[in-house]
């Protein structure tokens, strides 16, 4: 059977009206190949796998927050998770955490299908084949949706943009660390390895 071969940047598939969720979930379902995300309007959004460095930079991010999970609590969620947020998109932040209390007030099946809320805290890595653009109306979306904080890392620019629930943004220029205030308070990203993922460990 041919496989879809996947453009290298994402490409938007708009349909005369929108999945429900049911329809959605199936078709992610009977396409795991695909990498999909639906935006409030219904379009579908596919995207090309993750490549080498941009899968490095995932996996410090996320060892990092977890490390900070196990001292403070709540739970974390690396880049396979669907959130179905409250404007009706679905989506797979790189790095998401929410509130112990609030995760456990979902139901079981909620927590094991795609999660029915807007995560507290979000991280989105910009890849080779991101449009920065698309990221930034995707991180104004979260924050809309309800997402408390967000981050949008850049190593093309080597720049964090902060995204705060009262509306404010913060851009770090070539941050050494980056550090929570707020939602995740203490939270702290050394950013060596994520600028560059394959340089000396120590």
């Amino acid at each position: 059977m041919m496989q879809p071969v996947l453009p290298r940047r994402r490409m938007s598939i708009h349909l005369d009206a929108p999945l429900s969720d049911d329809e959605f979930q199936t078709l992610c379902q009977r396409n795991p190949q695909l990498i999909i995300e639906q935006s409030p309007d219904g379009s579908l959004v596919l995207m090309a796998p993750t490549g080498g460095a941009s899968g490095n930079r995932n996996l410090t991010i996320g060892f990092h927050l977890a490390a900070w999970i196990e001292e403070h609590g709540g739970f974390g969620f690396d880049s396979n998770t669907m959130f179905r947020l409250p404007n009706g998109a679905h989506r797979m932040p790189d790095v998401a955490w929410v509130q112990r209390a609030r995760f456990l007030a979902l139901s079981e099946a909620e927590r094991e299908g795609f999660v029915p809320l807007a995560p507290d805290f979000v991280i989105e890595l910009r890849s080779p084949t991101d449009d920065l653009s698309a990221l930034k109306d995707k991180m104004n979306e979260y924050m809309r949706a309800g997402v408390r904080l967000g981050w949008l890392i850049d190593p093309q620019t080597k720049t964090v943009t902060m995204y705060r629930d009262d509306g404010t943004q913060e851009t770090l220029d070539q941050p050494a660390t980056v550090v929570a205030e707020t939602v995740v308070d203490g939270f702290t990203l050394p950013m060596a390895r994520v600028w560059n993922p394959f340089g000396r460990a120590r």
